[in-house]
Protein backbone atom coordinates (compact mmCIF):
# COMPACT_ATOMS: atom_id res chain seq x y z
CA UNK A 1 0.00 0.00 0.00
CA UNK A 2 1.00 3.45 -0.60
CA UNK A 3 -0.13 7.05 0.81
CA UNK A 4 2.01 8.44 -2.35
CA UNK A 5 5.09 9.42 -0.01
CA UNK A 6 5.84 5.73 1.14
CA UNK A 7 4.96 2.19 0.65
CA UNK A 8 4.50 -1.17 2.51
CA UNK A 9 5.71 -4.31 1.74
CA UNK A 10 5.48 -7.22 3.57
CA UNK A 11 4.85 -5.53 6.54
CA UNK A 12 7.85 -2.72 5.76
CA UNK A 13 8.02 0.63 5.19
CA UNK A 14 9.82 1.79 1.84
CA UNK A 15 10.63 5.67 1.05
CA UNK A 16 11.06 7.46 -2.31
CA UNK A 17 14.40 8.76 -3.16
CA UNK A 18 14.97 11.73 -5.73
CA UNK A 19 17.83 9.85 -6.94
CA UNK A 20 17.68 6.23 -5.82
CA UNK A 21 14.01 4.56 -6.60
CA UNK A 22 12.65 3.01 -2.73
CA UNK A 23 14.72 2.95 0.36
CA UNK A 24 13.96 0.57 3.03
CA UNK A 25 14.15 1.87 6.51
CA UNK A 26 17.41 -0.16 7.58
CA UNK A 27 17.01 -3.10 10.78
CA UNK A 28 17.90 -0.20 12.53
CA UNK A 29 15.00 2.66 11.81
CA UNK A 30 18.33 5.51 10.98
CA UNK A 31 19.91 3.42 8.49
CA UNK A 32 18.37 3.52 4.70
CA UNK A 33 19.31 0.89 2.38
CA UNK A 34 19.04 1.72 -1.05
CA UNK A 35 17.64 -0.88 -3.53
CA UNK A 36 17.59 0.28 -6.95
CA UNK A 37 17.33 3.61 -9.19
CA UNK A 38 20.09 5.35 -11.07
CA UNK A 39 22.95 4.30 -9.79
CA UNK A 40 24.37 0.81 -10.16
CA UNK A 41 27.54 1.08 -9.43
CA UNK A 42 27.73 -0.16 -6.03
CA UNK A 43 24.05 -2.48 -6.41
CA UNK A 44 26.35 -5.73 -5.96
CA UNK A 45 28.08 -4.25 -2.83
CA UNK A 46 24.73 -3.15 -1.08
CA UNK A 47 22.75 -6.64 -1.78
CA UNK A 48 25.94 -7.94 -0.17
CA UNK A 49 25.54 -5.57 2.88
CA UNK A 50 22.07 -6.01 3.18
CA UNK A 51 22.34 -9.79 3.14
CA UNK A 52 24.53 -9.92 5.87
CA UNK A 53 23.06 -7.31 7.95
CA UNK A 54 19.67 -8.98 7.81
CA UNK A 55 18.34 -11.31 10.72
CA UNK A 56 18.52 -14.41 10.53
CA UNK A 57 16.04 -16.14 8.82
CA UNK A 58 15.37 -17.19 5.19
CA UNK A 59 12.26 -15.02 4.99
CA UNK A 60 13.99 -11.79 5.51
CA UNK A 61 16.65 -12.25 2.85
CA UNK A 62 13.50 -13.71 0.41
CA UNK A 63 12.09 -9.98 1.09
CA UNK A 64 16.05 -8.35 -0.02
CA UNK A 65 15.62 -10.79 -3.34
CA UNK A 66 12.21 -10.01 -3.99
CA UNK A 67 12.62 -5.87 -3.47
CA UNK A 68 15.80 -5.79 -5.74
CA UNK A 69 13.54 -7.51 -8.64
CA UNK A 70 10.09 -5.57 -7.95
CA UNK A 71 11.82 -2.38 -7.27
CA UNK A 72 11.13 0.28 -10.16
CA UNK A 73 14.17 0.51 -12.53
CA UNK A 74 15.06 3.83 -14.43
CA UNK A 75 15.68 4.30 -17.89
CA UNK A 76 18.90 6.07 -17.73
CA UNK A 77 18.75 9.41 -19.73
CA UNK A 78 21.56 8.79 -22.71
CA UNK A 79 24.26 11.64 -22.89
CA UNK A 80 23.79 11.65 -27.14
CA UNK A 81 20.01 12.45 -26.99
CA UNK A 82 20.83 15.92 -26.09
CA UNK A 83 19.99 18.98 -27.99
CA UNK A 84 22.14 21.45 -26.76
CA UNK A 85 25.44 19.33 -28.25
CA UNK A 86 24.79 21.89 -30.49
CA UNK A 87 24.52 25.56 -29.86
CA UNK A 88 21.15 26.79 -30.31
CA UNK A 89 18.72 23.86 -30.34
CA UNK A 90 16.66 23.11 -28.00
CA UNK A 91 14.38 20.09 -27.64
CA UNK A 92 11.12 19.80 -29.14
CA UNK A 93 8.76 17.40 -27.25
CA UNK A 94 9.54 14.48 -24.74
CA UNK A 95 12.52 12.16 -25.96
CA UNK A 96 10.79 8.41 -26.95
CA UNK A 97 12.16 4.90 -26.83
CA UNK A 98 10.83 1.76 -28.89
CA UNK A 99 11.26 -1.87 -28.25
CA UNK A 100 10.45 -4.76 -30.85
CA UNK A 101 6.75 -4.66 -29.94
CA UNK A 102 6.06 -1.43 -30.38
CA UNK A 103 8.30 0.09 -32.99
CA UNK A 104 5.30 -0.05 -35.25
CA UNK A 105 3.93 2.89 -33.44
CA UNK A 106 6.59 4.68 -34.80
CA UNK A 107 8.28 3.05 -37.83
CA UNK A 108 4.93 1.14 -38.86
CA UNK A 109 5.78 -0.29 -42.55
CA UNK A 110 9.07 0.17 -41.84
CA UNK A 111 9.72 -1.76 -38.37
CA UNK A 112 10.65 -5.15 -39.87
CA UNK A 113 13.13 -3.69 -41.59
CA UNK A 114 14.64 -2.49 -38.17
CA UNK A 115 13.78 -6.44 -36.71
CA UNK A 116 15.41 -8.65 -39.31
CA UNK A 117 18.71 -6.63 -38.44
CA UNK A 118 18.21 -7.66 -34.79
CA UNK A 119 16.73 -4.47 -33.15
CA UNK A 120 16.80 -4.90 -29.95
CA UNK A 121 15.62 -0.85 -28.50
CA UNK A 122 15.38 2.54 -29.91
CA UNK A 123 15.87 5.86 -28.64
CA UNK A 124 15.51 9.31 -29.71
CA UNK A 125 14.69 13.27 -29.42
CA UNK A 126 13.66 15.87 -31.44
CA UNK A 127 15.50 19.11 -31.67
CA UNK A 128 14.67 22.36 -33.06
CA UNK A 129 15.96 25.67 -33.91
CA UNK A 130 13.88 28.37 -35.21
CA UNK A 131 10.95 26.59 -37.55
CA UNK A 132 13.66 23.39 -38.63
CA UNK A 133 13.58 20.18 -36.33
CA UNK A 134 15.89 17.38 -36.42
CA UNK A 135 14.73 13.99 -35.10
CA UNK A 136 17.69 11.95 -33.80
CA UNK A 137 17.31 8.11 -33.38
CA UNK A 138 19.68 5.46 -32.26
CA UNK A 139 18.76 1.94 -32.91
CA UNK A 140 20.44 -0.71 -30.55
CA UNK A 141 21.09 -3.52 -33.17
CA UNK A 142 22.96 -6.25 -30.57
CA UNK A 143 25.75 -6.71 -32.21
CA UNK A 144 28.12 -4.30 -34.99
CA UNK A 145 28.20 -6.61 -38.19
CA UNK A 146 23.95 -6.29 -38.03
CA UNK A 147 24.03 -2.09 -37.25
CA UNK A 148 26.69 -1.86 -40.45
CA UNK A 149 23.78 -3.81 -42.06
CA UNK A 150 20.72 -1.38 -41.09
CA UNK A 151 23.43 1.21 -42.26
CA UNK A 152 23.95 -0.05 -45.75
CA UNK A 153 20.68 -1.91 -46.17
CA UNK A 154 19.27 2.15 -46.12
CA UNK A 155 22.27 4.56 -47.13
CA UNK A 156 21.98 5.57 -50.91
CA UNK A 157 24.51 3.53 -52.98
CA UNK A 158 24.42 6.52 -55.47
CA UNK A 159 26.70 8.35 -52.79
CA UNK A 160 29.74 7.77 -51.15
CA UNK A 161 30.78 6.37 -47.63
CA UNK A 162 31.64 9.13 -45.26
CA UNK A 163 34.25 8.59 -42.66
CA UNK A 164 32.30 9.01 -39.78
CA UNK A 165 32.16 5.60 -36.99
CA UNK A 166 31.95 1.92 -39.20
CA UNK A 167 30.90 4.15 -41.86
CA UNK A 168 28.14 7.19 -42.72
CA UNK A 169 26.18 9.08 -45.38
CA UNK A 170 25.18 12.88 -45.07
CA UNK A 171 22.54 13.88 -47.50
CA UNK A 172 21.07 17.54 -47.63
CA UNK A 173 17.88 16.29 -45.21
CA UNK A 174 19.35 13.09 -43.86
CA UNK A 175 22.38 12.02 -41.71
CA UNK A 176 23.25 8.02 -41.12
CA UNK A 177 26.13 6.44 -39.46
CA UNK A 178 27.01 3.01 -37.68
CA UNK A 179 29.30 2.85 -34.80
CA UNK A 180 29.53 -0.45 -32.50
CA UNK A 181 26.22 -1.79 -32.25
CA UNK A 182 24.48 1.72 -32.59
CA UNK A 183 22.57 2.70 -35.60
CA UNK A 184 21.83 6.51 -35.81
CA UNK A 185 19.64 8.54 -38.00
CA UNK A 186 19.19 12.38 -38.08
CA UNK A 187 16.57 13.72 -39.92
CA UNK A 188 14.65 17.06 -40.86
CA UNK A 189 11.25 16.46 -40.37
CA UNK A 190 9.76 19.59 -40.51
CA UNK A 191 8.38 19.28 -43.78
CA UNK A 192 11.10 20.99 -46.08
CA UNK A 193 12.03 19.95 -49.14
CA UNK A 194 14.49 22.30 -50.28
CA UNK A 195 16.70 23.05 -47.51
CA UNK A 196 20.38 22.10 -46.54
CA UNK A 197 20.86 21.22 -43.34
CA UNK A 198 24.39 19.55 -43.96
CA UNK A 199 26.51 21.46 -41.81
CA UNK A 200 24.17 20.83 -38.37
CA UNK A 201 24.26 17.20 -39.60
CA UNK A 202 27.34 16.94 -39.37
CA UNK A 203 27.68 18.91 -36.25
CA UNK A 204 25.31 16.80 -34.55
CA UNK A 205 27.10 13.54 -35.47
CA UNK A 206 30.24 14.43 -34.59
CA UNK A 207 29.48 15.30 -31.07
CA UNK A 208 27.14 12.00 -30.67
CA UNK A 209 29.90 9.59 -32.59
CA UNK A 210 32.36 9.82 -29.67
CA UNK A 211 29.45 9.39 -26.92
CA UNK A 212 29.32 5.98 -28.31
CA UNK A 213 30.78 2.69 -27.69
CA UNK A 214 32.41 0.47 -30.07
CA UNK A 215 34.04 -0.43 -32.79
CA UNK A 216 34.19 2.35 -35.77
CA UNK A 217 35.95 0.13 -38.85
CA UNK A 218 33.45 -1.60 -40.96
CA UNK A 219 32.86 -5.27 -41.03
CA UNK A 220 36.55 -6.73 -42.36
CA UNK A 221 34.55 -9.27 -45.06
CA UNK A 222 33.53 -6.02 -47.15
CA UNK A 223 37.42 -5.78 -47.80
CA UNK A 224 37.69 -9.15 -49.06
CA UNK A 225 35.22 -8.73 -52.30
CA UNK A 226 37.12 -7.57 -55.12
CA UNK A 227 36.67 -3.62 -55.49
CA UNK A 228 36.29 -3.06 -59.41
CA UNK A 229 33.25 -3.31 -61.11
CA UNK A 230 31.48 -3.30 -57.19
CA UNK A 231 28.42 -1.39 -57.40
CA UNK A 232 27.39 -2.15 -53.41
CA UNK A 233 28.21 -4.60 -51.08
CA UNK A 234 25.97 -5.34 -47.79
CA UNK A 235 25.08 -7.69 -45.35
CA UNK A 236 22.10 -9.61 -45.75
CA UNK A 237 20.53 -10.74 -42.90
CA UNK A 238 18.53 -14.01 -44.13
CA UNK A 239 18.54 -16.43 -46.92
CA UNK A 240 21.33 -14.97 -49.07
CA UNK A 241 20.93 -15.34 -52.70
CA UNK A 242 17.48 -16.14 -51.54
CA UNK A 243 18.24 -19.44 -50.04
CA UNK A 244 17.42 -20.17 -46.77
CA UNK A 245 20.12 -22.30 -45.87
CA UNK A 246 22.83 -19.25 -45.97
CA UNK A 247 21.39 -18.12 -43.25
CA UNK A 248 23.31 -14.51 -43.40
CA UNK A 249 26.17 -13.34 -44.83
CA UNK A 250 27.40 -9.89 -47.46
CA UNK A 251 26.45 -9.68 -50.94
CA UNK A 252 28.49 -7.35 -53.01
CA UNK A 253 26.33 -6.73 -56.39
CA UNK A 254 28.62 -5.92 -59.75
CA UNK A 255 27.73 -4.35 -63.30
CA UNK A 256 27.52 -8.00 -64.06
CA UNK A 257 26.96 -10.48 -61.41
CA UNK A 258 27.84 -10.85 -57.70
CA UNK A 259 29.54 -12.43 -55.00
CA UNK A 260 28.67 -13.41 -51.35
CA UNK A 261 30.35 -14.42 -48.42
CA UNK A 262 28.98 -16.79 -45.20
CA UNK A 263 30.92 -17.23 -42.28
CA UNK A 264 29.40 -20.40 -40.86
CA UNK A 265 30.02 -21.33 -37.34
CA UNK A 266 32.57 -24.25 -37.89
CA UNK A 267 34.01 -26.26 -40.87
CA UNK A 268 32.03 -28.93 -40.05
CA UNK A 269 28.93 -26.66 -39.89
CA UNK A 270 29.86 -25.03 -43.12
CA UNK A 271 30.45 -28.42 -44.71
CA UNK A 272 27.28 -30.06 -44.02
CA UNK A 273 25.39 -26.70 -45.85
CA UNK A 274 27.59 -27.08 -48.44
CA UNK A 275 26.40 -30.71 -48.89
CA UNK A 276 22.64 -29.63 -49.09
CA UNK A 277 23.60 -26.83 -51.30
CA UNK A 278 24.74 -29.27 -54.23
CA UNK A 279 21.80 -31.44 -53.94
CA UNK A 280 19.70 -28.22 -54.45
CA UNK A 281 21.52 -28.02 -57.94
CA UNK A 282 21.21 -31.47 -59.96
CA UNK A 283 23.17 -30.41 -62.62
CA UNK A 284 26.24 -29.09 -60.15
CA UNK A 285 30.14 -30.46 -61.23
CA UNK A 286 32.86 -30.62 -58.99
CA UNK A 287 35.63 -28.03 -59.71
CA UNK A 288 38.55 -27.34 -57.94
CA UNK A 289 38.76 -24.38 -55.65
CA UNK A 290 39.81 -24.44 -52.21
CA UNK A 291 38.72 -27.04 -49.85
CA UNK A 292 35.44 -27.99 -51.83
CA UNK A 293 33.58 -26.28 -54.94
CA UNK A 294 30.94 -26.44 -57.14
CA UNK A 295 29.67 -24.83 -60.23
CA UNK A 296 25.85 -25.14 -61.65
CA UNK A 297 23.27 -23.04 -63.83
CA UNK A 298 20.22 -22.52 -62.34
CA UNK A 299 16.62 -20.29 -62.29
CA UNK A 300 16.97 -16.52 -61.11
CA UNK A 301 21.13 -17.40 -60.35
CA UNK A 302 21.93 -18.18 -63.99
CA UNK A 303 26.01 -19.22 -64.12
CA UNK A 304 27.06 -19.75 -60.42
CA UNK A 305 29.84 -21.46 -58.84
CA UNK A 306 30.00 -21.94 -54.94
CA UNK A 307 33.21 -22.63 -52.29
CA UNK A 308 34.04 -23.54 -48.84
CA UNK A 309 37.35 -22.38 -46.79
CA UNK A 310 37.45 -23.43 -43.66
CA UNK A 311 34.09 -22.30 -42.32
CA UNK A 312 33.59 -19.51 -44.72
CA UNK A 313 31.38 -20.29 -47.91
CA UNK A 314 31.18 -17.46 -51.02
CA UNK A 315 31.30 -17.66 -54.06
CA UNK A 316 29.77 -15.72 -57.75
CA UNK A 317 26.32 -15.96 -59.34
CA UNK A 318 24.33 -14.29 -62.04
CA UNK A 319 26.86 -14.11 -64.67
CA UNK A 320 26.31 -15.81 -68.03
CA UNK A 321 28.04 -19.57 -67.46
CA UNK A 322 29.16 -21.38 -64.74
CA UNK A 323 32.48 -21.51 -66.34
CA UNK A 324 32.94 -17.30 -66.04
CA UNK A 325 31.40 -17.38 -62.17
CA UNK A 326 34.18 -19.94 -61.45
CA UNK A 327 37.08 -17.71 -62.85
CA UNK A 328 35.59 -14.84 -60.43
CA UNK A 329 35.51 -17.19 -57.45
CA UNK A 330 38.78 -18.44 -58.06
CA UNK A 331 39.97 -14.33 -57.76
CA UNK A 332 37.79 -14.30 -54.73
CA UNK A 333 39.17 -16.82 -52.74
CA UNK A 334 42.71 -15.45 -53.20
CA UNK A 335 41.07 -12.32 -51.18
CA UNK A 336 39.93 -14.56 -48.17
CA UNK A 337 42.81 -14.80 -45.43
Amino acid sequence: MSDGHWMVLMGHRWVPHPNRGFLRLGWETTKPIPVSGHDFSRADSVQKESWASAPAGTAWRLLILLVSLLAPAVVHAQPYLDCHLVPGWQQSGPKRQYTPDNLFDYRDGAAEGYLIYSFTQMQGIDCKFGSTILSIDVSDMTDADSAYGMFSANRDPRHPIAKLGMGAQVLPQSLLFAKGKYFVEIIETDGSTDSNQTATLQAFAARIEPLLEGRNTPPEELAWFPQEGQESAKLVPESVLGLKILKRGYVAKYTKGQAFIVVEQSPESAADVMTKLRSRFDDSTPVKIADEAFEAKAPYLDGLCIFRKGRIIAGYSNLPDPQTATARAAKLLERIP
